[in-house]
C-alpha cells in the first residue's frame, strides 16, 4: 500500500469526529476533499473502512485496524518533531488547548504576551463548554485544558495559576444593588439568568444551592456568558458571573457585584492533562508562562 501521511491523518478525523463535514471543519478542508481522499485510501487497503448505519458512520473491522495504525503513526509522527524541535531548543511549533470559554476574557491576554516571546508558536485554540473540554481532556486530544472547576482523579494532572471569582452580577440600578448582607434565601427569589446544562458556573452554583436546601426556577437560560450579561444589563435579571468576565462593566457602572452571604466565591483556574502525557517543548513552555505570569497580569478587584 501506498498511504501517504495526510490520508493518514484525513482517515484519523474522520473516525474520532464520526463525521466526514466535522473532520473538513477540522483540518480546514473541503468535505469533497475528505471524502475522496477516503475513497482512495479504501481503494489502496482493498476494503471498506466505514460503514453507514442510518445517518452514522462506523469503523469496519478494516478501518479499526487501520486507526490503530494511523493513530500510532501520527503519534510517533509528533514526538518526533518534539524531539526535534527539543534538540534545537527551539520554542515553535503548534499549541493545542481547549478551553472554557468564561476564560476567554483573560486567556487571550496570556497568550498574546507569550506570542510576543514567542513568535513562532501556532496556537489552536478551542473555546467551549466544560462538558465538551472535559471529554477532550479524556480523549487526549489537547496538549493541556484549561477550565475552572476539576473533580479529584488520580489520572489526572492539574496545575492552578489564577483566581477564579465568582460573584452575583446585577444592573447597576437593580433593587438590591445598595443592600447590605443578602442572604440566599432571598437571592432565591429573584429572577435567575443561567448558563446552560455542562458549565463549570452553573455546577458551583447549583451545588452551593443544594448545600443550603434552595432551589430556583431560571427565568431564562443562556449559552454564554457575553448573553447573559448583556441580559443583566437590560434588566433581565441576576447572574453568577466569572468577576474576569465584567471587570470593564463594572468601570463603567453598567453592571455591580451584590453583596451576597457566602460570595464572591473563590475558586482556581487549572490547566489539566492526563498522567503520562509527555508535554511538547511548545506546551511545557505556555504552561510555565500562565503558572508564572497569570496573577502578575490580572487582578480582580472584589469590591
Amino acid at each position: 500500500m501506498h498511504l501517504t501521511f495526510q490520508q493518514l491523518k484525513l482517515f484519523e478525523s474522520v473516525s474520532r469526529l464520526g463525521s466526514y463535514t466535522r473532520a473538513a471543519e477540522e483540518l480546514f478542508i473541503t468535505q469533497p476533499a475528505v471524502s475522496i481522499q477516503i475513497k482512495r485510501l479504501e481503494e489502496q487497503t482493498g476494503l471498506p473502512l466505514f460503514e453507514k448505519v442510518g445517518k452514522k458512520i462506523f469503523l469496519t473491522a478494516a478501518g479499526k485496524a487501520m486507526y490503530q495504525a494511523s493513530s500510532d503513526i501520527l503519534i510517533r509522527v509528533d514526538s518526533l518533531k518534539d524531539s526535534i524541535e527539543e534538540l534545537k531548543g527551539e520554542i515553535k511549533g503548534p499549541l493545542h488547548l481547549s478551553v472554557v470559554t468564561t476564560a476567554k476574557y483573560f486567556l487571550p491576554h496570556l497568550l498574546g504576551t507569550f506570542l510576543q516571546k514567542y513568535p513562532d508558536v501556532e496556537p489552536k485554540l478551542k473555546f467551549t463548554n466544560r462538558a465538551r473540554v472535559i471529554e477532550r481532556l479524556m480523549n487526549n486530544d489537547d496538549d493541556f485544558v484549561i477550565m475552572g472547576q476539576v473533580q479529584k482523579d488520580e489520572h489526572l494532572e492539574t496545575y492552578p495559576f489564577l483566581n477564579n471569582i465568582l460573584g452575583i452580577i446585577a444592573a447597576a440600578d437593580h433593587p438590591l444593588a445598595n443592600k447590605e448582607h443578602i442572604t440566599l434565601k432571598e437571592l432565591a427569589k429573584q429572577r435567575f439568568l443561567i448558563r446552560e446544562s455542562g458549565s463549570g458556573t452553573r455546577y458551583v452554583f447549583d451545588s452551593l444551592l443544594k448545600d443550603h436546601g434552595l432551589e430556583i426556577e431560571p427565568y431564562m437560560e443562556l449559552g454564554s456568558s457575553e448573553a447573559i450579561k448583556q441580559a443583566v444589563m437590560a434588566g433581565l435579571g441576576i447572574a453568577v458571573l466569572s468577576l474576569h468576565s465584567v471587570q470593564l462593566e463594572r468601570e463603567v457602572n453598567k453592571l455591580t457585584v451584590l453583596n451576597v452571604e457566602g460570595f464572591p466565591l473563590k475558586r482556581r483556574w487549572y490547566a489539566v492533562h492526563l498522567k503520562g502525557r509527555k508535554l511538547s517543548l511548545v506546551a511545557r513552555t505556555f504552561l510555565d508562562y500562565i503558572l508564572d505570569e497569570s496573577n502578575k497580569l490580572f487582578n480582580v478587584e472584589l469590591d
